[in-house]
């Protein structure tokens, strides 16, 4: 299983780093190098500064940036215990499934934050990005930002939930089109889709993302954090047990010869061969 145990980030290892001033907590993946991509480790830091947010009396609303040309480009394949690994087909299936309701329980503590989350979005925000995107409580996104949910592709399921978060803002048939053909779209038609609330040339996504966050950080915090748990008892209604459903499936599909087949045909650029098993 993955190593989760520990509340430090080692020197050089920082996927989200937090800043806060103003009464806003800035959170900012800076893996610009790596296009953000993200590991086991990310989600870890992330549920560790949002519990840090949570208590901290001053912050009164959470901004969600990214430094570079993408948001995040989706799971970094590359980063250190990626794979997890179990003696037999079934132990491999059940390590998944637990380390994918990991994901979701660190997730859910930015998601669930009593603060409002801003994500402001630019370049790639493909597979695990677009998800993390989708956690925030709206998005202003640059005219530059693409979305995807890839995973079909790769033999995989959608594991965060983020196809279940397109239903809520889009509806079901735009989620299952998305998720089952893993299609591209660009920033203007997520804003037709309610999946961006604003849209910004890439020059002014930094500072119309602050302004609206200290829009938010000036009105009164007991009223802005009930209207959000609010909306969100509303909207959130069937969310957990979609969620725990597409914990089996991801781990079914981690653990799954058409998952070794769709990562080994994207890594040798040639259309995969999925059998079903």
């Amino acid at each position: 299983m993955i190593d989760t145990i520990g509340t430090e980030v080692a020197e050089g290892e920082e996927r989200v780093r937090l800043e806060s001033a103003d009464g806003i907590a800035v959170l900012t993946l800076c893996r610009p190098d790596r296009l953000n991509g993200w590991s086991w480790e990310s989600t870890r830091q992330l549920g560790l500064l949002a519990d840090r947010i949570r208590f901290d009396p001053d912050v009164r609303v959470v901004l969600l940036r990214a430094e570079g040309r993408a948001f995040c480009a989706g799971i970094d394949v590359s980063a250190p215990g990626g794979a997890i690994t179990g003696a037999t087909a079934a132990e491999r299936t059940r390590n998944y499934y637990e380390g994918v309701r990991w994901v979701h329980e660190r997730f859910a503590v930015l998601a669930r934050l009593p603060q409002p989350v801003v994500a402001a979005v630019q370049g790639y925000c493909l597979g695990f990005g677009f998800e993390l995107a989708l956690m925030a409580d709206f998005r202003i996104a640059a005219e530059d930002a693409v979305f995807a949910l890839p995973e079909a592709r790769l033999g995989v399921a959608v594991d965060a939930g983020g196809d279940l978060r397109i239903a809520r803002e889009a509806g079901a048939g735009w989620a299952k089109f998305l998720a089952l053909t893993g299609r591209r779209i660009d920033a203007a038609t997520a804003h037709r889709l309610n999946l961006v609330q604003l849209l910004v040339s890439p020059d002014e996504l930094e500072s119309t993302a602050r302004a609206v966050s200290a829009e938010i950080a000036a009105n009164a915090p007991l009223a802005v954090q009930g209207i959000k748990r609010g909306i969100d008892a509303y909207a959130d209604a069937a969310l957990a047990p979609a969620l725990d459903r597409v914990a089996m499936t991801a781990a079914l599909t981690l653990t799954s010869e058409d998952c070794r087949e769709g990562y080994a045909a994207k890594a040798a650029r040639r259309p995969p061969h999925f059998t079903g098993g």
